[in-house]
């Protein structure tokens, strides 16, 4: 073979890879695209189960917390399943699932039989997001995790809209009862986690390509913090390396302030924007779809946030999340600040997802950049198992408040106290 021939060949490897790579990161996109359908619709329901069961905006916060503790007990343990078992099989059970689950809720009589399998499901959700981030992981160099991670994070965003979207389609379009809440729009990350499977391989040798030499750590001061070259480790080391690691958790309780945040938005913003102040006032768009804006914000921030931290900071993901969350707890206070009816507050509730979310991608990004690839399923389950043990304690105290003041637009207070808790913390991930 000649020269020509041979860069040729090369070239046409190189160009395979790049298309394989890609086509991993839409596999795991696609299917945590229909993730949140089987957990971010819990608010849209809480109106018909208070309105049948006679429940207490505290008690279905509780009922919220336990779906929220049990997905961060899942992440501490699924994480680790993927760096042992690969992520292919694990999200692609989690899917499965959660589907079944969310079934079973949807056929609750009473608080009882609404907890304990909405509280199930937290675990199965628990499934999908850490096995696709040690799947990316594998495919992608340290160099491009800010965008790729961005991407990734970007398709949680969208998820957040679908599961919106798909749930004003169920009350106000098809006018159903809030049990179809938890029956219809979960055939989509059914299917999505099917199709998953099909395409999606864990890592590139299992294509027959050579596996990346870049997936290592972002610094060379951490290299002590990655696996060693042809180390095989157990579970108990992989855990015990990443809990070790003290920079990776400053950065998890930032993050627990950030999620509880997010989720204060998430769970409470549509059982305010579904209040009776929101009936009547100057909005030329209804309520239930003004509070799309969230989640549309959301995704386009994560999106954002993973090319700021990548070029304007240089890798120096504290820098990014302190700024999002400053911003955020600016916007929050001003979305406090707006009457209920304001046309304005679709605005200012967008900006409110993107500087509240956004910052999720450079958390992420941290996981391997701190500990390698090999150990980044681990270390995303931890970080995450932070995340939801902050959300899910949030959850009754925000639903203890508003019961108590009967002003649902406390929540924005709440979720402005918990972005600048964020960022204080933050600022101790800097090397």
């Amino acid at each position: 073979m000649n020269r020509a021939e041979t860069l040729s060949g090369l070239a046409a490897h190189t160009s395979s890879f790049r298309v394989a790579q890609w086509r991993m990161l839409l596999a795991a996109m696609f299917c945590y695209l229909f993730f949140y359908t089987g957990r971010q619709t819990f608010g849209f329901a809480i109106p018909g189960i208070q309105a049948e069961f006679g429940l207490s905006k505290e008690t279905l916060g509780w009922a919220s917390a336990a779906m929220l503790w049990s997905y961060a007990i899942g992440q501490a343990i699924n994480g680790n399943l993927a760096d042992k078992f690969g992520g292919r099989r694990i999200m692609t059970l989690g899917a499965v699932l959660s589907c079944a689950a969310n079934w079973v809720t949807s056929f609750s009589g009473g608080f009882t039989s609404l907890i304990l399998p909405w509280g199930i499901n937290g675990y199965f959700q628990a499934l999908g997001w850490a096995p696709g981030s040690r799947l990316i992981s594998n495919w992608w160099s340290a160099g491009e995790r800010g965008k790729v991670y961005g991407f990734y994070v970007f398709a949680a965003g969208c998820a957040s809209v679908l599961s919106y979207v798909t749930s004003i389609v169920v009350l106000e379009v098809l006018h159903l009862e809030w049990r179809w809440i938890f029956r219809l729009p979960v055939l989509l990350m059914l299917a999505g986690g099917i199709i998953f499977y099909l395409v999606a391989r864990d890592r590139p040798q299992d294509l027959g390509f050579e596996p990346l030499g870049d997936t290592g750590v972002a610094h060379v001061d951490d290299k002590d913090k990655e696996v060693a070259h042809g180390q095989i480790e157990t579970s108990a080391q992989r855990y015990k390396a990443v809990l070790k690691n003290v920079r990776l958790i400053i950065a998890a309780v930032s993050l627990g302030f950030q999620n509880a945040a997010r989720y204060g938005l998430i769970v409470w913003v549509p059982v305010h924007f579904l209040g009776a102040n929101w009936t009547k006032g100057d909005s030329m768009v209804d309520p239930k779809w003004i509070t799309v804006a969230l989640p549309v914000g959301m995704a386009i921030g994560a999106l954002s946030n993973g090319w700021v931290s990548d070029k304007l900071f240089g890798s120096k993901r504290y820098l990014a999340i302190m700024l999002y969350m400053v911003l955020g707890a600016a916007t929050s206070l001003w979305m406090w600040s707006l009457p209920p009816h304001s046309t304005i507050g679709l605005l200012a509730l967008f900006l409110c997802g993107f500087f509240v979310y956004g910052p999720a991608t450079s958390f992420w990004a941290l996981c391997p950049d701190l500990v390698g690839s090999k150990r980044a399923g681990t270390a995303t389950g931890v970080m995450n198992f932070s995340s939801y043990l902050f959300a899910g304690l949030a959850e009754p105290l925000i639903g203890n408040l508003l019961d108590t003041t009967g002003n649902t637009s406390l929540i924005f207070i709440v979720v402005t106290t918990a972005c600048l808790s964020s960022a204080v913390v933050a600022l101790f991930i800097k090397r």
